[in-house]
């Protein structure tokens, strides 16, 4: 009986702790927090992006998103348009800064539609950037790329802004984004730490990337958690590029959202125990870059350890009162802190009217949960609807 009490003590802590996370990061943030001094290590021009966008099966839009990029306040580039089992019959972006590439084979993975874009560059690039089919890119993405980059860094990762606010998933989908943004991009980075990888736009170094990846391919979905967790085992650092901006296809069905959240729970599931080992090296080589960033990928998906910090207040209102008590503060800690993040000018005022509906978002998320392990036989990709452009996109906003 006594085992059994250690061991429910553990549990709880284990699950608390995440509960409260992110107030410690604030409280971390706001001791260590700095002005980052640009130190430019040469001019702007000298940074020459590859730009990979990946599809899969569908085509419909990569007109929007090449156009997008194509209108970008930046000149040194190359588009890579790889087109893994699509019919590009009729597929033309009418510029020579475009290659369009079909592989004769199905890859039916982010890596190696990568790997068959860097081994067809045209001109050897210094930096790789990653665009999903779904995305469009904001005019200074790339200015903004560089900025950062310049200061040093040989990763980078931007924030994925919605694209779309058409249903409730979608503005729940948005206010998550927000939420990791805060904590896991701009609060972890600032605090000495790295900025979580968010599969796309995000920015390496070319050299980097292949040394992370080339000999470590991914199967199935996953390869920014692979990638995130080889650069920060090197110690070096991920920044977090707030004004560098793509937008991004929110779940907006919820088929789409129990598809595409079951591969992202198998995903953690095949991935977290990465965050032991540089919890461990963080602590071998003294490094705040590892620690904190061991921490954060060990953390369970949003709505599990809520789920489980539930369970543990319900089972304690049963055994033990007072800690109860506890277990409320914390989890109102956490409101606090979630909505904290969203408290921007920025978030728009649909997000905020859909939080209401948590509970039945994180009912769809249970139903991933059940279906974690056929994740990776249901599809590679997410199913897209919206292929507005830019331009339609800015009028919207």
């Amino acid at each position: 009986m006594m085992v059994a009490n250690v061991i429910w003590k553990i549990v709880q802590c284990l699950v608390g702790f995440y509960l409260v996370w992110p107030s410690l990061l604030s409280l971390l943030w706001r001791l260590r927090r700095r002005t980052t001094h640009l130190r430019s290590t040469g001019t702007p021009q000298d940074t020459d992006f590859a730009i990979i966008v990946t599809a899969y099966e569908q085509t419909h839009t990569l007109p929007a998103v090449v156009s997008s990029i194509l209108q970008s306040n930046y000149s040194n580039y190359h588009v890579y348009v790889v087109a893994d089992k699509c019919d590009i019959t009729g597929l033309d972006f009418g510029s020579q800064n475009v290659s369009l590439l079909r592989p004769a084979e199905t890859l039916g993975s982010n890596t190696k539609s990568h790997f068959y874009a860097i081994d067809r560059f045209v001109r050897p690039h210094t930096h790789l950037t990653i665009i999903d089919s779904d995305n469009l890119v904001h005019p200074e993405y790339l200015n903004e790329l560089v900025f950062v980059l310049q200061q040093g860094f040989q990763a980078v990762q931007g924030v994925r802004e919605a694209k779309n606010l058409d249903t409730t998933y979608a503005c729940l989908d948005a206010a998550r984004d927000i939420y990791y943004h805060h904590y896991d991009g701009k609060l972890l980075f600032e605090s000495g730490s790295s900025a979580t990888l968010a599969g796309s736009g995000m920015a390496f170094s070319v050299p980097l990337y292949k040394a992370c990846l080339q000999n470590n391919p991914v199967e199935g979905a996953g390869f920014d958690k692979v990638l995130q967790a080889a650069i920060v085992g090197r110690d070096l650092r991920i920044a977090f590029a707030e004004s560098a901006i793509v937008y991004d296809e929110k779940t907006s069905r919820s088929d789409q959202l129990v598809q595409q959240r079951s591969r992202w729970i198998n995903t953690w599931f095949k991935y977290f125990s990465l965050g032991f080992s540089l919890v461990g090296k963080g602590i071998k080589n003294s490094s705040l870059n590892q620690l904190l960033f061991g921490i954060t990928l060990l953390r369970p998906p949003l709505f599990i350890f809520i789920l489980l910090s539930a369970l543990c207040l319900l089972i304690n209102l049963l055994v033990s009162p007072l800690t109860s008590l506890i277990w409320l503060l914390a989890f109102m800690i956490f409101i606090y802190g979630f909505y904290s993040a969203l408290s921007k000018p920025t978030t728009d005022r649909r997000i905020y009217k859909s939080l209401k509906n948590i509970p039945n978002f994180m009912y769809y998320q249970l139903l991933s949960l059940l279906k974690i392990r056929k994740a990776n036989k249901i599809s590679v990709a997410t199913k897209h609807y919206h292929s507005r452009s830019i331009d339609k996109l800015n009028e919207e906003k």
